[in-house]
């Protein structure tokens, strides 16, 4: 997506260069009918018939003829373009309804995608002359308008004319131009019809109702932000119709709630829709029962096998850890055990349909591990799992606690910490999808309320069913090994996969904070102490183990840990432009005062000195009322221009930092290497003033 904006800012200077040219250029024509020779096409105005009369209806066009490779755009370009316009002068009693457009055609050009006509285009317009128009001859005038490409766009105007005659009876010949161009038009979607468009955060689906296979289907949008134009248009036939993907323009969390547009199908057939994301697909029973019990199937396959995951395992293993531990209790309680455990999953699946149903209701949707588009959320994650796996690695014990029911919940407490691990069980699972897992998914939000229940249900039990069968049946809790040494090995053994999932949060939480490479490694960092904060928490718990205070004090590490990656973010009011000498040039010539901060991401005083003190309210707020251009000079890479930029300021390393005045006689500040807030301030109000 960056390289594409990039792409079409390139095309920037030269779109304001042909719309300047289109008040430039030479208009062609003298307003006498007859075929008018321009650049790269030859333009008339037609009409369907010779003769027209009064109280009757017609049509006429412009007609333009283009060289091979050169084309004219549809009233929706694309990614570049315009459609042709034309403005008419017509007698009184003559009037003429809007341009119509026939279906275009995809025109790829390099990673950009136009929509248009190659070789003719034809455009129609309705006329209608009046009950109390007079016999004779009416003159057309026509100002058109039009921009044709090819490698280059090339903008052109001309001035046409065409004479009508107005008879009594309208002549029935007919131009063949015109009829084609009409037929051609897309249709209203009639009834008979079906179009059923879905949305998630990077594709759009529209499945098409014909009653029959088709075997050619495009998508041409009426607005520029539904779909990437130059994606692939991914097509399946269906037997009642078939199924088109693409890309979405913008991959964002608010879908679009409205799509409109035109649908080109094999025969020259074409029609126009609009209709809302997410409308409901009307589907015989025949069809559904078969997927729903399918996705069932899925769901509760999945399920068990999410067990294995790394995420969910330890937790598993846990469980099942305090059943051998806990096998001198009946077998009525030890179901008990299983039962609350099962409620406790069941309990906060059924709470992520409700998120997940509310948020499609809304016009947003997710799917599973939607949670993990919230930088919260995945730093919440990462400490839970991280501090689990110390735990599990031996540095302290918290028993079984926090995770399981261990022996201080089997008596009145015992249930409660049953559900709760259930509850633990479906957080942790939300960064796994286990195999079969995506398809049930995937069908379960695109149905009915009643139907995501019914699959996540499923997908609940699965995750259940191990530890539950381990409780109803007592001869397989007998057959688990005896307590032994071998416990504590396998218990530190399941740290590795927490400590494994953690890093892979850590990376996720990076990609969501998004921005550049350094600002992505910046909040990464934060997370990092806050990790290493969060290990002196649990050292504190293993130094002076059963004591309450020392809970007291963990709890207030863990918050403080918590707290590091989340206050760290921040927003800038000012942007910092990269550093050149032609910049600092440009900015000298503007008579704008200049603020260069030389820095590398290895430079540790650097970054102490950006969130200090150049990222203060005060010093921004300072910056942008003093209008002063903003140069970052990273010399993380060994960069020449860099290296005799500090050489021309008497320098030779990071930090550096230099304040030019706008007055270009005035000398040049160079600042400490340590800056406080007031050493910045009073150094570019001296500059900028």
């Amino acid at each position: 997506m960056r390289t594409f904006r990039q792409y079409l800012l390139s095309l920037l200077p030269l779109a304001m260069l042909s719309m300047s040219a289109v008040a430039q250029i030479h208009e062609v024509g003298t307003g006498v009918p007859g075929p008018v020779q321009a650049p790269h096409l030859t333009a008339e105005l037609i009409a369907d018939s010779d003769t027209i009369s009064p109280g009757g209806t017609g049509h006429v066009a412009l007609y333009l003829t283009l060289e091979p490779g050169w084309h004219v755009y549809w009233v929706y370009a694309g990614d570049s373009g315009e459609a042709p316009r034309v403005m008419w002068s017509a007698p009184q009693g003559v009037t003429l309804g809007p341009m119509e457009y026939p279906a275009p055609s995809r025109l790829p050009l390099g990673p950009l995608m136009d929509y248009g006509y190659e070789g003719t285009a034809v455009f129609p317009f309705s006329l209608t002359a009046s009950n109390e128009l007079s016999l004779g001859m009416a003159p057309l005038k026509a100002h058109v308008q039009w921009l044709v490409c090819r490698e280059i766009c090339l903008p052109g105007k001309a001035f046409l004319g065409l004479n009508l005659k107005i008879a009594p009876t309208a002549s029935s010949v007919r131009n063949p131009l015109i009829d084609a161009a009409l037929h051609a038009e897309p249709l209203p979607l009639p009834n008979s019809i079906n179009v059923h468009v879905s949305a998630n955060r990077s594709l759009l689906t529209l499945d098409l109702d014909t009653g029959h296979r088709e075997t050619a289907l495009e998508y041409y949008p009426l607005d520029d932000d539904s779909i990437r134009n130059a994606a692939e248009q991914m097509v399946e036939p269906t037997p009642r119709g078939a199924k088109l993907v693409i890309e979405r323009a913008e991959t964002t969390d608010v879908l679009p709630k409205q799509i409109k547009g035109v649908l080109k199908l094999s025969g020259d057939r074409s029609y126009t829709f609009d209709v809302p994301v997410g409308a409901p697909v009307a589907q015989s029973t025949a069809h559904s029962e078969p997927g729903l019990f399918i996705a069932i199937v899925l769901a509760f396959a999945g399920g068990i096998i999410l067990n294995l995951m790394p995420c969910v395992f330890p937790v598993l293993f846990l469980k099942a850890l305090s059943l051998v531990n806990s096998a001198n209790e009946s077998a009525s309680r030890q179901r008990r055990h299983g039962m609350a455990y099962t409620a406790g999953i069941v309990f906060s699946f059924w709470i992520i349909v409700a998120v997940l149903l509310t948020l499609r209701f809304v016009g947003k949707q997710s799917g599973w591990g939607f949670q993990l588009q919230s930088p919260g959320f995945v730093v919440a994650m990462a400490f839970l799992l991280f501090f689990m796996g110390l735990s599990l690695a031996g540095m302290f014990d918290l028993g079984l606690t926090l995770t399981s029911a261990g022996d201080s919940l089997t008596r009145k407490e015992g249930y409660t910490g049953s559900f709760f691990t259930g509850v633990l069980a479906t957080v942790v699972a939300t960064p796994c999808t286990a195999p079969l897992m995506g398809a049930a998914i995937g069908f379960a939000l695109s149905q009915s309320a009643i139907v995501t229940f019914t699959v996540f249900t499923a997908l609940a039990l699965g995750l259940a069913v191990p530890y539950l069968l381990l409780t109803l049946v007592p001869g397989w809790a007998s057959r688990l090994p005896r307590p032994g040494s071998w416990m504590e090995t396998l218990k530190q053994l399941t740290a590795v996969p927490l400590f494994l999932t953690t890093v892979w949060l850590i990376w996720v939480y990076g990609r969501l904070s998004g921005g550049d490479s350094g600002e992505s490694s910046d909040h990464i960092a934060r997370l990092l102490v806050g990790l290493v904060v969060l290990t002196i928490a649990g050292w504190a718990l293993g130094r002076w183990p059963a004591r309450r205070w020392s809970y007291v004090s963990a709890l207030c590490i863990s918050a403080s840990a918590f707290a590091i990656p989340l206050s760290g973010s921040h927003s800038d009011k000012i942007k910092w432009q990269p550093f050149s000498d032609a910049a600092l040039a440009a900015a000298h010539s503007q008579g704008k005062p200049v603020f260069v901060d030389f820095t590398a991401a290895w430079c540790l005083s650097c970054q102490v000195n950006e969130k200090a003190v150049l990222q203060d309210k005060s010093v921004e707020q300072e910056l942008l009322r003093q209008h002063y251009v903003l140069l970052r000079a990273d010399w993380t890479r060994y960069d020449p221009e860099i290296t005799g930029a500090l050489s021309k300021v008497g320098r030779s390393g990071v930090p550096t930092y230099v304040v030019f005045s706008s007055d270009p006689s005035s000398r040049t500040h160079v600042l400490p290497e340590m800056l406080t807030r007031g050493v910045v301030l009073d150094a570019i109000r001296h500059a900028g003033s």
